[in-house]
């Protein structure tokens, strides 16, 4: 088997990931990063110094960043579903799309998490309400845009879906979606029935005592 990913099933770039090889049935080897592993860890280390993960491993080449993961499999490894439209102007508004659900809803949603891990005397109070404040402010964006579409982008699951299932998974975790905002609520229940995504999320259950906040039991 050609395509090894490192990668760890709690990890909402790595689901990113792993929908879009649960939707085209792709093959391919999980190297899964954490403690008890440590020959992943190692090789992953010489593979990769930054250490940011997901990473794709395709024969000698190595392919690093979620959204060019992706796309490196539509191109290189292609299935029946494409993520990435052919038509220039409609892959252009999944790739916004994709940037959006990882820059104004996960990295937000990651401040919460990663300062609660914090010492205590040294969290940063202002920096989290600004999260939430910005959290807020893409939940209302999104809502507006979702109404009348299935999926991010329209009627076809993209790229831009992939995207957005773990980052509302966990956002709704940290700062929860308001009920005035049905149809974004609506669309993260879609994420969750699609198979790859309920996939991934039953794959990192187990995983659930480690998320410093607190995992819900509603998901």
């Amino acid at each position: 088997m050609s395509l090894q990913l490192f990668a760890h099933p709690f990890s909402s770039y790595c689901q990113k990931v792993l929908i879009a090889l649960y939707e085209n049935d792709t093959p391919f080897r999980l190297r899964l990063l954490s403690a008890e592993n440590a020959e992943a860890l190692a090789e992953f280390q010489r593979l990769w110094p930054l250490q940011r993960f997901p990473l794709l491993l395709d024969g000698e080449r190595t392919v690093m960043e979620s959204s060019i993961i992706i796309e490196y499999l539509q191109r290189h490894h292609a299935g029946p579903v494409r993520l990435i439209p052919d038509a220039p102007d409609a892959a252009l508004e999944v790739r916004m799309l994709d940037r959006f659900f990882d820059l104004y809803v996960m990295t937000p949603a990651q401040k919460p998490v990663l300062d609660r891990l914090r010492p205590e005397d040294q969290r940063d109070r202002f920096g989290v309400e600004e999260a939430r404040a910005l959290l807020q402010r893409s939940y209302a964006w999104l809502d507006d845009r979702l109404a009348g579409h299935t999926w991010a982008a329209g009627d076809e699951f993209s790229l831009a879906d992939c995207a957005a299932a773990p980052a509302l998974f966990y956002a709704d975790w940290v700062h929860p979606i308001d009920g005035t905002f049905g149809h974004l609520r609506s669309y993260r229940s879609r994420l969750l029935d699609r198979p790859s995504f309920a996939r991934a999320v039953d794959e990192a259950r187990p995983y659930r005592p480690l998320f410093p906040l607190g995992a819900p039991d509603r998901d």
